[in-house]
């Protein structure tokens, strides 16, 4: 599938603010209604579009505590792996998950409301679980930059 300027302009306007309307996207970057409704079905049938989010304010609901956490794991064998990636994608607390090489073999993003918290989790997440070989706990002072924003725009500068 080919993303030509305009696709690339929609994608950049609903990453900012998904609840644009169709009218205002059409006026921002010169096309119709009716074309940017067409678009904007198309980039999410061809899967490029996951779906539509809203940004929750987590201090607001008291998730005052971002924990970056290393995990590295004992045996590699697959179906091990899977279960690791299960267990962390069916924990809540557990934002971005990612199976990396080199030093460790997770890097996991957690949002926590308390260091309490946090350590429950450690228990269920990695002294419980007897592929955990060890596990490195990094806390953020200080959240300069998060989010899931795909640069669209002048990507080839």
């Amino acid at each position: 599938m080919t993303i030509d300027h305009f696709d690339k302009a929609l994608l950049d306007a609903v990453q900012r603010d998904a609840g644009t309307s169709q009218i205002d996207l059409g006026t921002r970057i010169n096309l119709s209604s009716a074309a940017v409704n067409r678009r904007l079905k198309k980039l999410s049938a061809d899967g490029i579009i996951r779906g539509t989010v809203a940004k929750v304010n987590a201090e607001r609901l008291g998730y005052t505590l971002t924990v970056i956490t290393e995990v590295e794991v004992e045996n590699e064998r697959l179906d091990l792996l899977d279960e690791m990636k299960k267990t962390f994608l069916d924990c809540p607390q557990v934002q971005q998950c990612y199976y990396v090489a080199g030093e460790c073999d997770f890097v996991l993003i957690m949002l926590l409301k308390n260091m309490d918290q946090y350590t429950q989790l450690t228990r269920e997440l990695f002294f419980q679980n007897n592929n955990v070989k060890r596990f490195k706990t990094l806390v953020s002072m200080s959240n300069v930059k998060t989010g899931m924003f795909v640069p669209t725009l002048g990507e080839e500068a």
